[in-house]
C-alpha cells in the first residue's frame, strides 16, 4: 500500500513536472522576432521595437531592424547617426531609402549645407527632394534654380509641402504671377484638382480671387452656373469659373456641355476659350465613344491640346476611320509621348490606308522587332515571320551562385519568405538596376528556383540584347492550367498569357481591391463561380491554386461565351462584361482599334498585354499559330447578356 502511495505521488509529480515544462514560455524564433520587429515599426513601437532587435542580432535582415528603428526617431536624429548609417549600409537598398527620408527632414529643417552634401550620392530623388534642391540654390543666391523651378508648377496634383513652400516663395520673390497662379488652377480644375485648386488660389489677392459660392456651385451644379452665368465676365476669375463649369458638365455628360457651348453664352467667350472648350467637350466624348467627338475636335481647330487629348483625338479618329485625323493628332504629340510604340504604329496605318505604302513601311520598320503589341502587328504588317527569340544566354551554375551571394538579393529573398512582398520587391528591384543583361538573367534564374516568379518574369523583361524567353514567359502550375484550359475548352495560351498578366504566377498574389490567388478573383465574382459549377467553396481555400485556377478558368469560359470574342472576354475580365460590351461600336470594329480605344488606361494596357502573351506561350508550348491581328479580328455589335459578379 505505502509503495502504491509513493508511485501515485511520484506520476502526479511527473505529471506537474511536464504541466510546468509545457507551461514555459516558447523561445521566440527569428522569424517571429522580425515579423514582430516590422509590426512593432509599423504601430510606431519604439519599445517593442528595441526588445525585438536584440533577438536579431546577426540576422540577415538585421539592416532592416537598424533601419526601422532609426527611421521611427528621425526628427531628432543626430547628422552623426545617419550618417554612420549611410557609411555602414554604402550602395544599398535601405541606404538610399534614408538618405531619401533624411534629405527631407533636412529641407524641412532648412539645413541646406548639410542637405546638398547629403543630396549628392543620391540615386532615386522625387518631386519634394528636387524642390528642396531648388530651395537649396536659391539659398545660396543661385537664381538660375528659379526657372527650373517653375516646371513643379505645371503639376496637375497637389504639391508636397517641400514644393508648396518653394512654390510661396516663388510667389512672394515675384517669380510667379497672378496668370501664372491661375493657370494652374484652371490646370488643377481640369484635371479635377478641386482641393488644391483652391489652395492655389488662396495665393491670389483677395480681389482677384472668385466667389467661393461660385466655385463650389460650379462644382456641384454646372448646369446652375451655365443657365444663370455671372452678368459680367470681364475678370479672369468669372470666366474662369465658367470653364470650370463647362469642364464638369463634360465630365457628366459631353453633349448637354457643347449644347450650351453652341448657344448665345459661347459667343461671349473668345474664340480661344471656345476652342479650348471644344478641345475638352471632344476628349470626354471621345473617352465616352460618342460620334460627336471628331466633329468637336475639328471645332477646337489650332487649340493647343494636351497630349492625352491628342491621344483620344487619334482614338476617336481610329473608331470613324478618319486617317487623315489620326496623323493630324498624332503629329503634335510631344517627343516622349510619340515614342508609344502604339503612335508608331498607327501612324503607319493612316498612311497605308491613304496609299503611301513606302511610309507606311518606314514606321513599320521602326518597332517591329519589339516584344510587344505594337511592335507584333508592325512585324505582321510587314509580313515577317514571328517566332519566340531563342535564348541568347542561359545563366550558369557560376552565375546564379554569384547572383545568390548579392546581400540584396539575399535580403530580398528573406523578404518575400518572410511574406513581406512590398519591401522585398522594393528591394530586388533596387539591387538589379544596374545589372547588365547576363546579371539579370541569372537574377531571374535565382528568383525562379526560389519560386519568386513575378521577379522572375520580371527580372528577365529587363535584358536589352540578350534574352530568355523561357524565363521571361514562365508557365509555372502548368499542369493544373492545362488540365483546367481542357476542361473548360479554352485556349490554354491564353489563360497562361492572362495569368502573367494577372499575377504573375505567385499563388497567394492579393491585390487591394481583394482580388485573390493566380487568377485574381474577387470573392464575390469566386462564391457566384463556384454556385454556378456546383463546387463547394470556403472563403480560405480562393488562393488554393487548384481551386482558382478552376473558378478563375471558368468564369473565363462564361465571359467567352456571354462576349464571343477573346479580346471583349479579356477586357471584361479585368473591367467587367458590362463595360466590355459597352466599349463595342454600332459597326463592326478591328480588334486593335476596340483594344486601343478602352477607356480606362489600366484595362486598355491589359488587353493588349494579354494577347501578345498569348502569342509567346502559344509560340513555346506547341499552341496553334494565329497572327495576333487574326487573333484580335473582328469586335461585332451584339446582344446584352446577363451580367454576372466582376
Amino acid at each position: 500500500m505505502f509503495l502504491q502511495h509513493l508511485l501515485t505521488i511520484a506520476l502526479a509529480l511527473a505529471v506537474l513536472g511536464a504541466g510546468a515544462v509545457c507551461a514555459a514560455p516558447k523561445k521566440s524564433s527569428p522569424d517571429d522576432a522580425l515579423l514582430a520587429a516590422h509590426e512593432a515599426f509599423r504601430a510606431g513601437d519604439a519599445f517593442k521595437l528595441a526588445k525585438q532587435a536584440a533577438l536579431l542580432e546577426g540576422h540577415l535582415l538585421e539592416p532592416y531592424v537598424d533601419y526601422w528603428r532609426l527611421t521611427l526617431r528621425l526628427e531628432d536624429a543626430s547628422p552623426q547617426e545617419v550618417n554612420a548609417f549611410l557609411a555602414a549600409r554604402n550602395g544599398s537598398y535601405l541606404a538610399e531609402r534614408l538618405r531619401g527620408e533624411w534629405l527631407k527632414e533636412l529641407g524641412r529643417r532648412g539645413d541646406w549645407a548639410a542637405f546638398e552634401t547629403a543630396l549628392a550620392p543620391l540615386v532615386r530623388e522625387d518631386a519634394e527632394i528636387r524642390c528642396y534642391a531648388w530651395s537649396a540654390r536659391l539659398a545660396r543666391g543661385d537664381d538660375s534654380a528659379y526657372e527650373e523651378a517653375r516646371t513643379m508648377w505645371r503639376e496637375p496634383k497637389e504639391l508636397p509641402a517641400g514644393c508648396a513652400t518653394l512654390a510661396a516663395g516663388l510667389i512672394a520673390a515675384g517669380r510667379l504671377d497672378g496668370a501664372q497662379i491661375w493657370d494652374r488652377v484652371q490646370l488643377l480644375l481640369d484635371h479635377g484638382q478641386l482641393a488644391a485648386a483652391k489652395r492655389a488660389l488662396g495665393h491670389l489677392p483677395k480681389a482677384d480671387a472668385p466667389d467661393e459660392r461660385l466655385l463650389q456651385q460650379a462644382a456641384s451644379a454646372p448646369q446652375r452656373v451655365l443657365a444663370n452665368p455671372p452678368a459680367n465676365l470681364e475678370t479672369r476669375a468669372a470666366r474662369e469659373m465658367l470653364r470650370f463649369a463647362f469642364v464638369r458638365l463634360a465630365r457628366t455628360d459631353p453633349r448637354p456641355a457643347a449644347e450650351v457651348l453652341m448657344g448665345p453664352l459661347g459667343l461671349r467667350l473668345s474664340d480661344a476659350e471656345r476652342k479650348s472648350l471644344w478641345g475638352r467637350i471632344a476628349y470626354e466624348a471621345a473617352r465616352r465613344h460618342l460620334v460627336e467627338a471628331v466633329a468637336w475636335y475639328r471645332l477646337a481647330g489650332d487649340a493647343e491640346l494636351s497630349d492625352e487629348q491628342l491621344a483620344w483625338k487619334a482614338r476617336a479618329a481610329l473608331r470613324a476611320a478618319d486617317w487623315q485625323m489620326v496623323r493630324a493628332a498624332i503629329d503634335p504629340l510631344s517627343i516622349t509621348a510619340r515614342q508609344d510604340t502604339a503612335w508608331t504604329y498607327w501612324y503607319g496605318r493612316a498612311l497605308a490606308a491613304q496609299g503611301s505604302a513606302d511610309g507606311a513601311r518606314a514606321y513599320f520598320l521602326r518597332i517591329s522587332g519589339q516584344p510587344d503589341f505594337y511592335g507584333l502587328l508592325a512585324a505582321e504588317e510587314l509580313g515577317e515571320a514571328i517566332t519566340v527569340p531563342q535564348p541568347t544566354h542561359v545563366a550558369g551554375e557560376d552565375e546564379v551562385a554569384l547572383a545568390k551571394r548579392d546581400p540584396g538579393l539575399a535580403r530580398a529573398l528573406e523578404l518575400y519568405r518572410l511574406g513581406l512582398r512590398s519591401e522585398a520587391t522594393r528591394e530586388w528591384n533596387f539591387t538589379i538596376r544596374g545589372m547588365d543583361d547576363p546579371q539579370l538573367l541569372a537574377a531571374a534564374e535565382l528568383a525562379r528556383r526560389a519560386e519568386v516568379f513575378d521577379r522572375a518574369i520580371n527580372t528577365a523583361d529587363r535584358t536589352a540584347r540578350q534574352h530568355n524567353f523561357q524565363v521571361r514567359f514562365l508557365a509555372p502550375f502548368r499542369e493544373v492550367f492545362r488540365e483546367q484550359a481542357r476542361a473548360f475548352d479554352l485556349e490554354e495560351a491564353w489563360v497562361l498569357g492572362l495569368v502573367r498578366q494577372e499575377s504573375r504566377f505567385i499563388a497567394d498574389a492579393r491585390s487591394a481591391a481583394g482580388a485573390r490567388g493566380l487568377m485574381q478573383l474577387m470573392p464575390a465574382t469566386a462564391s457566384w463561380m463556384a454556385r454556378r459549377i456546383g463546387m463547394s467553396l470556403a472563403p480560405q481555400r480562393v488562393s488554393e491554386v487548384g481551386t482558382n485556377v478552376t473558378l478563375g478558368t471558368g468564369y473565363l469560359k462564361y465571359v467567352l461565351e456571354s462576349l464571343g470574342h477573346p479580346v471583349l472576354a479579356s477586357a471584361a475580365y479585368n473591367a467587367g462584361p458590362g463595360r466590355a460590351r459597352r466599349w463595342r461600336d454600332a459597326k463592326p470594329l478591328e480588334g486593335a482599334i476596340y483594344a486601343e480605344t478602352i477607356p480606362f488606361n489600366e484595362t486598355r494596357d491589359y488587353v493588349k498585354k494579354v494577347m501578345a502573351n498569348t502569342m509567346y506561350y502559344a509560340m513555346l508550348h506547341g499552341g496553334r499559330h494565329t497572327p495576333l491581328k487574326q487573333r484580335l479580328g473582328t469586335i461585332l455589335p451584339g446582344e446584352r447578356a446577363p451580367d454576372a459578379p466582376s
